[in-house]
């Protein structure tokens, strides 16, 4: 698991194509604008302090062909690097989009205001992306309704997601970890809280999850998660799908497995018992301007719903 400023810093990358970029390309132009910017700096402060001889005139020929051979020397000196940062900038741009393989897992990756649908064939779930680790991922993006730009910090650049284009990403976890990711175009009045989390595991693991996301939600086991049940599909159902019961809206997150998530509201709260019973009664007052409404139940319904929704694995 990599700490947490790592996890979340695009110079400390934990993918292949962002090693690439910072090593090949990001680094070798950081340190060319440090030397030049100690160059500049240096012969600024050579000619401020440096006083012009007794003996020297202003227009004298050879402190003209001086002057000359100084500019020329510092314009080839210019195009020289230019040029070399050009060269590396094709490189890496052709190494970054070069064809991602016939083993490629594709996750395609939908952008609602302010939420993330994802989708792995007929399995869908929300604001988690599972990727196996040392498999290329190519993430087909989406827009449902403005553009929003899918931004896997420690992973990959970011890219847009447009409404009516097609778009897709490419990343590959070089090791385990969960992995923060944001929206990084501005979406609307709750565009800073849609974030995401990429979840790299070993490619058993990753196995092992996306077979228990194609499982039906478990039915409730005791009384109070029954109750729960005919609460949320009174309620609920009308936004949400929970697959194996009557629940199919289609305006929510996929809420089928919502207990094996370690956010909800995209990346807001932490998953638990009292952010998603604060997050059922009044969504408006943590995340303002979400589409979801307030759910005025009571309190013994309100128990069993959250009771009914830890069920959900």
């Amino acid at each position: 698991m990599s700490p947490w400023w790592q996890a979340h810093s695009a110079l400390h990358p934990n993918g292949a194509q962002l090693s690439l970029i910072i090593d090949r390309l990001w680094s070798p132009m950081f340190a060319a604008a440090a030397a030049i910017f100690a160059l500049v700096a240096g012969a600024l402060g050579w000619a401020l302090l440096r006083r012009r001889a007794a003996a020297e005139a202003p227009d004298d020929p050879g402190r003209e062909r001086g002057m000359r051979w100084t500019v020329s020397l510092a314009t080839a000196c210019t195009v020289a690097v230019l040029l070399v940062l050009l060269g590396l900038d094709i490189s890496v741009s052709r190494a970054t989009t070069a064809a991602p393989g016939r083993d490629a897992l594709r996750v395609v990756v939908t952008g609602h205001q302010w939420w993330w649908e994802i989708r792995y064939g007929g399995v869908v779930t929300a604001n988690e992306i599972h990727v196996p680790v040392g498999r290329t991922v190519v993430l087909e993006l989406r827009s449902n309704d403005v553009i929003h730009s899918v931004w896997p910090i420690s992973l990959s650049p970011k890219l847009d997601e447009i409404p009516g284009k097609n778009n897709s990403l490419s990343l590959r976890a070089e090791r385990p970890g969960v992995f923060r990711g944001q929206c990084a175009e501005y979406c609307g009045h709750q565009h800073a809280k849609m974030a995401f989390l990429v979840v790299a595991e070993a490619p058993g693991s990753f196995e092992r999850w996306l077979q228990g996301q194609r499982e039906l939600a478990a039915p409730p086991a005791d009384d109070l998660a029954r109750h729960g049940q005919q609460v949320f599909l009174s309620s609920c159902a009308a936004c949400h799908t929970v697959a194996g019961t009557p629940a199919s809206g289609r305006a929510g997150p996929d809420l089928t497995h919502l207990a094996g998530r370690a956010t909800i509201a995209a990346g807001t709260l932490a998953n638990t018992r009292g952010n998603l019973a604060g997050w059922i009664l009044d969504p408006q007052t943590i995340k303002p301007g979400a589409y979801m409404p307030p759910i005025p139940l009571a309190p013994a319904d309100l128990h069993a719903v959250v009771a009914y929704l830890e069920t959900l694995r």
